[in-house]
C-alpha cells in the first residue's frame, strides 16, 4: 500500500507531456510506440501475452510490438494506421500523453487532430528512404499547428548497418526544411525500433552517437505549461445567478481560464461588447482566492452590474484582443464534404458560436512542396488551406501564433451539427507574413454580414 501511496504522490509531483508521433506507411511508427511501451515498463502482462499470442499465429518468432496500438481491426489487418490512437503512461520523471497518428496523405486531418494539443511531435523516417514527400508534409503539418518541439527519428538504422553518414544527411536535409517553416527546435535522433536502438536504452551499435534517447529527451525536454506568462483570458461558460435567501444578489461567471492569470481589483474589459469593470472576486474550488490561473475552472465576480452572457470574453483591460467580424485563417478540411465559398457555417470559438459565411478560400495549400494553389473554390477532405470568413456577430480573437487556444475555432454545418473544418487564425507558418484579404464572393443577401 505504502508503494501505491508513494508512486500516486511522486506521479502528482511529475510534469505532463502531450506529444504525437507522424511517419510514412513502414517507418515503423506503431513499433516505435510498442517499444516505448514496452522498454519503459508500461504495459500490463496480459496485454503483452496477448500481442505474443497474436504475433505467434502469425508466424512470427519475436513479439510484434506494433499490436500494442494498432487497436482497430482494420490497423491489424492491413498492417498500417487507420485513427489517432491516444496512449497514457509514465516514468518517474514524467506523464505522458501519446497521440499515434497515421502516415496515410488521406488522414491528413486525423494528425492534424492529434497535434492540434501536442508540445512535441516525432517524426519518423525510415533510414534508407530518407526525406519523402509524406515527411514533408507531416514537418509543415507540424510548423502550421506551431507544435514548439520536433523531433526527427531516424528508424531503421539496422537496416543501413548503423552508418553515420546516412544518419548525418538525413537530419541535415530535415533540419534545414523544418527550420525554413519556423519550426523553433528540431532534435534527431538515430533509432531502431525493431531492436531498440535509441528508444528507451542506449545502442551499443552507435557509439558515434552521443544524444539522447528517444524517452530520455520525451522525459527532459523543456515543457511550459506556464501560461500566466500569456496574455490573460476567461471564456464564459455560465453565469450563476442562485437568487436564493443566503445569496441574493450573487452574479457570478463561470468558465475555464484559458491563458494567463486573473487577480481581485485587475481592471478588465468584456468582449465583444467593450464595457470596463474590475474584478471583485474569484471563486475556486468553493472558496475566495486573490488570484487565478490556467487552466483553473473558476467562478469571476465584477464590481459592476455589467451585461455578460455565456460566449463573452472577460480580458485584462490593457490587454484585450481585437474584436472583428472578418476572420482570416489557416484551415484543415476534416468532412468528407467539401468547404466552398458562400456556404452558410457556424463558427465555434471557445464558448462564442455565431452565424458565419465563407467570403473566400485565396488558397489551397501543396504540402508536398508548400506553394500556394489560388482560388481552388473549395476545399475537400485533408484539404489545407486560407479561408477568409465573416461573421454575424464580433469576436474576440488572437492569433494562433500568440495562443494556439484562443486562436483556434471550428466551422460547423448549421444543419447537423457535423465539424467541417478545424481554423487558425493567422498566418500560415512562423515565417510567413500575414497575407492580404482575399477578393470577397458575392454578398448572400440572406447572410450579408
Amino acid at each position: 500500500m505504502t508503494t501505491h501511496i508513494q508512486h500516486a504522490e511522486q506521479l502528482s509531483t511529475t510534469t505532463l507531456l502531450r506529444f504525437a508521433t507522424a511517419g510514412s506507411v513502414d517507418d515503423g511508427k506503431s513499433t516505435l510506440v510498442g517499444r516505448l511501451l514496452h522498454d519503459s515498463k508500461s504495459v500490463l502482462t496480459d496485454q503483452l501475452e496477448a500481442v505474443e499470442h497474436a504475433s505467434r499465429s502469425r508466424g512470427q518468432e519475436a513479439p510484434d510490438l506494433a499490436l500494442l496500438t494498432d487497436g482497430l481491426r482494420a490497423e491489424r489487418e492491413q498492417g498500417i494506421t487507420i485513427d489517432v490512437a491516444y496512449r497514457y503512461f509514465a516514468t518517474p520523471r514524467r506523464r505522458f500523453i501519446l497521440a499515434d497518428t497515421p502516415g496515410h496523405v488521406q488522414y491528413t486531418r486525423n494528425m492534424v487532430t492529434g497535434a492540434s494539443t501536442a508540445e512535441l511531435a516525432v517524426v519518423l523516417v525510415d533510414a534508407r528512404n530518407g526525406v519523402v514527400e509524406q515527411t514533408r508534409r507531416h514537418a509543415a503539418v507540424a510548423a502550421l499547428l506551431r507544435v514548439p518541439h520536433v523531433v526527427l527519428a531516424v528508424n531503421k538504422m539496422d537496416l543501413v548497418d548503423y552508418a553515420e553518414p546516412v544518419f548525418a544527411a538525413i537530419a541535415e536535409e530535415f533540419t534545414a526544411y523544418a527550420a525554413s517553416l519556423g519550426v523553433p527546435e528540431i532534435t534527431a535522433i538515430p533509432i531502431s525500433a525493431l531492436a531498440g536502438d535509441n528508444v528507451v536504452e542506449p545502442s551499443a551499435h552507435m557509439d558515434w552517437y552521443g544524444g539522447p534517447t528517444v524517452l530520455e529527451h520525451l522525459e527532459t525536454v523543456p515543457v511550459s505549461h506556464d501560461l500566466t506568462a500569456c496574455h490573460a483570458r476567461f471564456p464564459v461558460q455560465y453565469v450563476i445567478r442562485p437568487q436564493t435567501a443566503e445569496h441574493p444578489d450573487y452574479r457570478g461567471y463561470a468558465g475555464q481560464i484559458a491563458a494567463g492569470a486573473f487577480r481581485v481589483g485587475e481592471a478588465v474589459t468584456v468582449l465583444p461588447s467593450g464595457r470596463t469593470s474590475t474584478i471583485a472576486g474569484i471563486d475556486a474550488l468553493g472558496e475566495s482566492v486573490d488570484i487565478a490561473w490556467a487552466p483553473q475552472s473558476v467562478t469571476i465576480r465584477l464590481a459592476d452590474d455589467v451585461d455578460v452572457s455565456r460566449g463573452d470574453l472577460i480580458a485584462p483591460a490593457d490587454d484585450a484582443p481585437a474584436v472583428t467580424q472578418d476572420v482570416e485563417a489557416t484551415v484543415c478540411h476534416v468532412a468528407d464534404q467539401p468547404l466552398s465559398v458562400g456556404q452558410r457555417v457556424l463558427l465555434k470559438h471557445t464558448t462564442r458560436t455565431v452565424k458565419a459565411i465563407v467570403k473566400d478560400i485565396p488558397s489551397r495549400l501543396t504540402l508536398d512542396d508548400l506553394s500556394q494553389h489560388p482560388a481552388p473554390g473549395q476545399l475537400v477532405a485533408n484539404d489545407i488551406g486560407r479561408v477568409v470568413v465573416r461573421t454575424a456577430e464580433p469576436l474576440a480573437l488572437d492569433a494562433y501564433a500568440d495562443s494556439r487556444r484562443t486562436g483556434s475555432f471550428l466551422l460547423i454545418d448549421p444543419a447537423d451539427g457535423t465539424t467541417l473544418t478545424a481554423g487558425m487564425a493567422g498566418a500560415s507558418f512562423a515565417t510567413a507574413a500575414e497575407p492580404g484579404p482575399g477578393a470577397a464572393a458575392a454578398d448572400d443577401a440572406e447572410w450579408d454580414f
